[in-house]
């Protein structure tokens, strides 16, 4: 796939629209039973007694949608080098079989790698929220990405 967006390309203040995506109940099963075999994402009738109120999404299935929006919908298009890592995890809501699920991904912060000259990083927040526009999940963290024009100092 064609690069269309390097370092420069990432500026403080950019807001890109992600996409939706939308977990079935199987989804929601197939994952808790590998990944978070908790009974409120595996049982649906105990799901209805827990704090939730009835079968829902792993935080880390929830996490892993966003993922696969951000991969689609723009990393694959990028020169992205992966990530040091995260910062801040929040799961805000619940989700459920059948939420509709938005993604918006925020631009916070943008500089130079120290070590590597042909490496610039990239500080981020994504937000993802429910089709009643309700957050249900907050993530920031830094990715790193190949400079169009590495710096020569």
């Amino acid at each position: 796939m064609e690069i269309r967006y390097y370092w420069e390309d990432l500026q403080p203040g950019q807001v890109r629209d992600l996409g939706t995506i939308s977990p079935t109940k199987d989804e929601i099963l197939a994952f808790a039973g590998q990944f978070d075999p908790q009974y409120f994402h595996l049982d649906e009738e105990a799901a209805k007694a827990s704090v939730f109120g009835g079968l829902c999404a792993s935080g880390w299935h929830t996490c892993s949608m966003a993922m696969r929006l951000m991969v689609t919908n723009f990393l694959q298009e990028s020169a992205s080098l992966g990530s040091p890592g995260l910062e801040n995890v929040k799961w805000l809501k619940p989700v459920f079989p059948g939420d509709i699920l938005h993604l918006q991904h925020h631009i916070i912060e943008s500089r130079p790698m120290r070590s590597r000259p042909d490496v610039g990083l990239v500080r981020t927040d994504w937000d993802m929220s429910n089709q009643k526009g309700e957050p249900v999940l907050h993530m920031e963290g830094w990715g790193m990405f190949r400079r169009r024009h590495p710096a020569t100092d």
